[in-house]
């Protein structure tokens, strides 16, 4: 498919997409590049052109770089040509990730289609076809990080922005890659209102205040969200994640809940223990947990209630570039994959249990009770069904009419007179007796 610009010159887009439903039909140009191919701006500006003077709605691109939504562009572009043209951008990464949640996770009954989508997914996931997702840190990686672990970095050094822009397409990278093994969507916690240059100047204020980097991911029903930190200072990856302690029970008990939990993660995990109305805390290895759980309470006062837990795992920072062995893209996927294996997936937040009913006596005690009896207590009349001695005398006799006479007349035979009350003439006042009574 070939087109013309206003000056005659002749452009060819890597494809295009027709869906027609009815009468309707939508219509894309894509534009594609693989390995450290970038995206330009009079690339995309021009393919906008182009849409818009063939009545075009839509332009798709897709690269490597990776973005937290497909409104994101990882390139500048003139926003004024996107009034009348819609702009989106795919990864490859994130192609993939669909491909495998569809096929592996959520299955296609068509065979045939089955067929062809893991043949995708076996070239897009091999390292020649230069769609494998996330590259590397880019070119100032290095500078960045020899410049932080001397202390001599600052935020408006041009290579600090490329890398905080790197990390945040790293972040995403990380939570793709987690949807793929575990099936389900796990995605990067972030403000809803903050755009991708707030959010860049964000990471680049802390990237030149104590030298790193850091973000989160959300993992479907899990107990807690993983954290990611990388100290270019240190020199150090902390991943962790926080879960709170239970709200009963003495300190030792909420410190054996979490032991039990972590029965079969390494010794070299760290565990933190945050305590109410103070902002100390008391940290340990698990080993040391293990051997006296005592450690974990306060240092000030061992009875003061324990909050909440962080456990973080603790690993040399990958010193290469790129994404081989021993770099640091490869080396923090792995211990992102090592911690949710060890701690996140074995973990379960505590629930309080149901509260229980008093049990039931099995007799009404004749002497009265400091207490009235559980409503549940067998044998016992419900609300309103008292009677009275006269009343069941008058269910005795069908004679009786519904004046209330025969209560009269057995009040009667038992040598009483009725009492009369008089209505007292002002409001208010107590009824009196007839005289002669008592």
């Amino acid at each position: 498919m070939r087109f013309k610009d206003e000056e005659g010159r002749p452009h060819r887009p890597d494809g295009a997409i027709i869906v027609t439903r009815g009468t309707k039909t939508w219509c894309a140009l894509v534009e594609v590049k693989t390995g450290s191919g970038e995206l330009g701006p009079e690339q995309v500006n021009r393919y906008l052109d182009i849409a818009r003077d063939n009545g075009i709605g839509t332009v798709v691109t897709i690269s490597n770089a990776i973005t937290a939504r497909p409104e994101d562009a990882p390139f500048n572009y003139d926003r004024r040509k996107t009034r009348r043209v819609s702009l989106f951008h795919l990864s490859w990464w994130r192609i993939l990730t669909t491909a495998v949640l569809q096929h592996r996770h959520r299955g296609i009954s068509d065979p045939d289609q089955a067929w062809i989508l893991g043949e995708l997914i076996a070239y897009l996931d091999h390292e020649n076809s230069g769609a494998s997702g996330f590259q590397d840190m880019g070119r100032g990686w290095v500078k960045v990080r020899d410049a932080a672990r001397q202390g001599t970095l600052r935020a408006n050094d041009p290579e600090a922005r490329d890398v905080v822009e790197r990390w945040e397409q790293f972040l995403d990278y990380l939570a793709l890659g987690l949807s793929q093994d575990l099936g389900r969507e796990v995605s990067p916690v972030r403000p809803r209102k903050q755009s991708l240059s707030e959010r860049s100047d964000a990471h680049l204020k802390r990237l030149g205040g104590d030298g790193s980097l850091a973000g989160v991911m959300r993992v479907p029903d899990a107990a807690g969200p993983i954290s990611v930190e990388a100290n270019l200072r240190t020199q150090q990856v902390i991943t962790s994640t926080e879960l709170d302690a239970p709200r009963e029970g003495r300190q030792h008990t909420r410190i054996n809940w979490l032991l039990r939990q972590l029965n079969s993660a390494s010794d070299g995990l760290r565990l933190t223990a945050a305590f109410a109305n103070t902002r100390e805390t008391s940290s340990v290895l698990l080993s040391e947990a293990r051997e006296n759980p005592d450690r974990l309470l306060n240092p000030s006062g061992p009875k003061r209630e324990i909050r909440g837990f962080e456990i973080a795992m603790r690993r040399p920072l990958g010193a290469k570039n790129g994404r081989g062995k021993g770099s640091f893209v490869a080396d923090t996927r792995q211990q992102v994959i090592d911690f949710y294996s060890e701690v996140v997936q074995n973990l379960t937040p505590w629930q309080a249990k149901a509260p229980k009913l008093p049990p039931t006596p099995s007799e009404v005690p004749a002497t009265p009770q400091s207490s009235p009896p559980p409503f549940v207590a067998a044998g016992e009349r419900e609300m309103g069904e008292a009677r009275l001695e006269d009343e069941d005398r008058l269910a005795d006799d069908p004679q009786a009419g519904s004046d209330g006479s025969a209560v009269t007349a057995g009040l009667a035979s038992a040598g009483a007179e009725p009492e009369r009350w008089t209505t007292p003439p002002i409001a208010g006042a107590r009824p009196t007796r007839p005289s002669g009574t008592q």
